[in-house]
Formats: C-alpha cells, structure tokens, sequence
C-alpha cells in the first residue's frame, strides 16, 4: 500500500470544500487517504461509528486545514 500524495486537482478540491465546510474537506481527504488502488473504501457494518473512530483518530481538530503547505489566499 503506497501513501496518498495530493495532486494539483486534489488540493484545489479540498480547498474549495474546505472554505464551505471544513469537517467535509477533512472527511474528504480522510476518505482518500484510506481507499485502495482502484478508490474503494471498505468500513466495518456501522460505517457512521467507523468514520468517527478515524476521524477522531486522524484528526486533532476535525475543521482545521489538514494538507502540507496551508490554505491557499
């Protein structure tokens, strides 16, 4: 399993999410951070409680901006 590397497009969609809603953003970038190769994501029975678990566990704050390099101005 290699690590996920934001692309160009990635970045310019996470900060547009990011300025309507940041947990969305964070949720997305979560989201591709633990598919696999071919973008599926497979989650326990209780999606909802397993999407907390990671969330909780990847994120110190769920709304702060999360990819290297800080919010574009």
């Amino acid at each position: 399993m290699s690590a996920f590397i934001p692309n160009r497009r990635f970045r310019r969609d996470y900060d547009r999410v990011f300025k309507k809603d940041p947990a969305a953003a964070n949720l997305l970038l979560l989201m591709a951070e633990i598919a696999n190769e071919r973008g599926k994501v497979h989650l326990g029975a209780f999606p909802e409680v397993e999407i907390q678990k990671l969330m909780t566990a990847r994120f110190n704050d769920p709304r702060a901006y999360h990819l290297p390099g800080g919010p574009k101005r």
